[in-house]
């Protein structure tokens, strides 16, 4: 892979978080267009509402090409949320995720958040393992039938 430029959210970009976020976790997860629907809705929620002092959103490119993203969405004051992690396959396995996840937990702490949280699923295995390597601790688990599957949610949190 090329260098990895990592850039704020721009015109497009929302459309194309969207859409990978369905195709990606249809093929790798089985999920249903449901969970299409509730990335569009954090989106549209983002694109509308969003404090660009507190709160940003980053697109991972090579060669000009989209192949990640992550963002960070207060909650409060002191507690903000990681979002729509995600990376292409052909990105998974050099680095760039922890890339991307250093980048918002440095975003979080320089804003003053003193936690950051994020909702993920148990299938989610790598990225679960970088959670934990980077100092997150798993807070929550639960059952639960979403997206036409049954998951393992789980929330995980690490102090700023």
């Amino acid at each position: 892979m090329n260098e990895i430029e990592l850039r704020d959210l721009a015109p497009g970009d929302g459309g194309w978080v969207i859409a990978r976020h369905g195709a990606l976790y249809a093929a790798e997860a089985g999920f249903d267009t449901s969970f299409e629907a509730l990335v569009a809705e954090i989106i549209a929620d983002f694109l509308r509402n969003r404090d660009p002092v507190r709160e940003r959103g980053w697109i991972a490119c090579s060669n000009g090409k989209r192949i990640g993203c992550v963002f960070c969405v207060r909650i409060s004051d002191e507690e903000a949320k990681l979002r729509l992690f995600l990376l292409e396959p052909e990105a998974r396995g050099r680095g760039l995720g922890r890339k991307l996840l250093n980048t918002c937990c440095d975003f979080a702490r320089a804003q003053g958040y003193r936690q950051l949280r994020l909702w993920t699923h148990e299938s989610h295995r790598a990225a679960c393992a970088l959670y934990a390597a980077s100092g997150f601790t798993k807070v929550s688990s639960r059952p639960v039938h979403n997206y036409g599957q049954d998951l393992i949610e789980m929330e995980w949190q690490i102090a700023l």
